[in-house]
């Protein structure tokens, strides 16, 4: 279990993290999102030990991370942004190593070896140089060697950035994998697919703070009985807002080439919509989905979390 409660930490002026709580409960996939500079990543270094905050608790497995620092580190496993690879060793030889700084050795090492190279697809190229890997095989080579050691705690911090289908693929199954085994996960992302897909729980996070919280249904459900309408295109008239209001519509986003409006039954009234759209500049291109998570990410945060990135 993974419990946090009133964390804070500044840097000079900056509130990188501003009195969040939250609590991953073991077997469950807790999910971080927010644009950059949100404080996601703070808040990992914090829970991690990496980084001291200036206050508040956390937790982890009973262990706080400050005053109990050796009992919490030793449950939990981290996997950060940044590879911690050698890239002249190879991958088994990298498990090695870390398993034995995690205090781990003989068949015992070996056989947990052998298992987490199956999880993340990996087991028929232990013995090539990591120098030798794609991006994507080296993303799930740093994905066992965080887990060699079983941790009743995992920290992922945008585990699948940059990586290949298959890749992703097979770190999410892993995820899924490990919540199964009753794994405390938090797990931060820029894909809302992969939040949707894996997460029990969400934390929407923005200038440090949490701006909504709860099950993905819980989040929908703030969003209400709208479609989401994206209309891409060419604008010139951006005084004239209130023009796509009037409709009965919530505008998500309103620039140059697309607008975003959250609007019930909007077959019927796309019509309408096009209109007016069209008195503002030139459509080109029109898409309706059911709203989701992508939409009350807009609507709280000014932006998709694809340009959050």
């Amino acid at each position: 279990m993974i419990e946090v409660e009133k964390l804070s930490k500044s840097f000079g002026d900056l509130n990188a993290v501003d009195d969040i709580s939250f609590v991953a409960k073991p077997g469950e996939i807790f999910g971080l999102l927010g644009p950059n500079g949100a404080g996601k990543s703070t808040a990992i270094n914090c829970i991690s030990g990496l980084v001291s905050s200036d206050d508040g608790r956390i937790d982890i497995n009973g262990y706080n991370i400050n005053n109990q620092a050796v009992k919490a580190k030793q449950s939990l496993g981290l996997v950060p942004q940044e590879l911690a690879l050698y890239d002249d060793l190879s991958a088994h030889e990298n498990l090695v190593f870390w398993g034995s700084a995690y205090g781990l050795g003989g068949k015992q090492l070996e056989n947990r070896i052998q298992e987490v190279l199956k999880d993340v697809g990996l087991n028929t190229r232990q013995k090539e140089p990591v120098k030798q890997f794609s991006g994507g095989m080296k993303r799930r080579l740093n994905f066992a060697c965080a887990i060699l050691h079983k941790p009743a705690a995992l920290l992922l911090d945008e585990p699948t950035v940059g990586v290949d289908p298959q890749s992703r693929e097979h770190l999410l199954q892993a995820t899924l994998k490990l919540k199964e085994e009753g794994t405390a996960v938090i797990y931060t992302t820029h894909y809302m697919e992969e939040a949707e897909r894996l997460c029990d729980h969400l934390v929407i996070m923005d200038q440090g703070k949490v701006i909504a919280s709860g099950s993905i249904e819980q989040l929908r459900q703030q969003v209400g009985e709208r479609d989401l309408i994206t209309l891409l295109g060419h604008y010139s008239q951006l005084d004239k807002q209130e023009n796509i209001e009037a409709l009965g519509a919530e505008v998500l986003e309103y620039c140059d080439n697309e607008i975003r409006i959250l609007i019930p039954e909007a077959s019927k009234c796309l019509t309408s919509v096009l209109e007016v759209a069209n008195q503002l500049g030139k459509v080109n291109q029109v898409n309706i989905q059911q709203a989701n998570l992508e939409s009350l990410f807009i609507k709280l945060t000014g932006r998709a979390l694809r340009d959050a990135a």
